[in-house]
């Protein structure tokens, strides 16, 4: 797959770009949106729950921001996969290009607008007084779990939309049923350390819990959090990588 990105290399870089300008073509704000868009998301969910949820959580604006930040990255790399075989189908079916580039192209241009998101967390990390050490660039790790995780279900999610378009209506239903059950507005530590481990089982909590214990509590997690990260990130691109591999002599007749 590299030997093969690497040959095909400018027409990667112009898919990235062209998938970069075109979620903001057209908009008067522009890039401004990927910072504003989570801001406004952050500013309404902190004014609805912090009365509910927030007032004995410690840097609860940084406890919203952080689950908000791993959704919509989420949100966005999945939903870009999902649609990207049939955004291009105009482009696989004249010339004999790996599918699997337009699925990447997705997901490096959503990697993109969350690094630029990024930056306004670690300024708001600053604004709230967290703690800034070496310990930071163990977010690295998560970030590259995630992203991995995002490309396994782009691949799955694109051939399921080619084959099926009702994907998209039941992605919409999954995607406010993960939403509701990562803990991005309340904390799971009340419940019994049971009901703690069941979260674990939900790849979005863990990579989000991962996130906030490194920034929030300054604390590296445990050897089996490392594990369940790489574990999500290593099955699900593994069931996306069969899935197209098994599909993609059909995806032509699809289009």
């Amino acid at each position: 797959m590299f030997k093969e990105l690497k040959k095909r290399q400018f027409l990667f870089e112009e898919l990235v770009l062209r998938d970069f300008k075109q979620k903001y073509k057209r908009t008067a704000l522009g890039m401004v949106w990927s910072v504003l868009s989570p801001l406004l998301t952050l500013l309404i969910m902190k004014i609805v729950f912090t009365q509910f949820f927030g007032r004995n959580t410690p840097h609860y604006t940084i406890y919203l921001f952080s689950g908000n930040l791993v959704m919509a990255y989420f949100r966005e790399s999945t939903r870009g996969g999902m649609y990207s075989l049939t955004a291009n189908s105009s482009i696989f079916s004249k010339v004999n290009v790996p599918k699997y580039m337009f699925v990447l192209s997705k997901n490096t241009s959503s990697l993109c607008n969350f690094c630029i998101t990024m930056l306004v967390y670690f300024l708001f990390c600053l604004a709230d007084g967290i703690n800034f050490g070496t310990h930071m660039f163990a977010l690295l790790y998560p970030i590259s779990c995630l992203l991995i995780f995002n490309i396994g279900m782009g691949l799955i999610l694109s051939a399921m939309y080619l084959f099926f378009r009702d994907t998209r209506y039941l992605y919409d239903v999954f995607l406010t049923l993960l939403n509701y059950m990562s803990a991005i507005f309340y904390t799971v530590d009340a419940y019994p350390q049971l009901i703690q481990n069941i979260f674990m089982l939900n790849p979005m909590y863990c990579y989000i819990r991962y996130i906030r214990l490194v920034v929030i509590n300054g604390v590296i997690p445990s050897p089996i959090h490392h594990f369940l990260c790489a574990f999500y990130a290593a099955v699900v691109v593994a069931i996306g990588a069969k899935v197209y591999r098994d599909n993609n002599h059909k995806f032509l007749y699809y289009i």
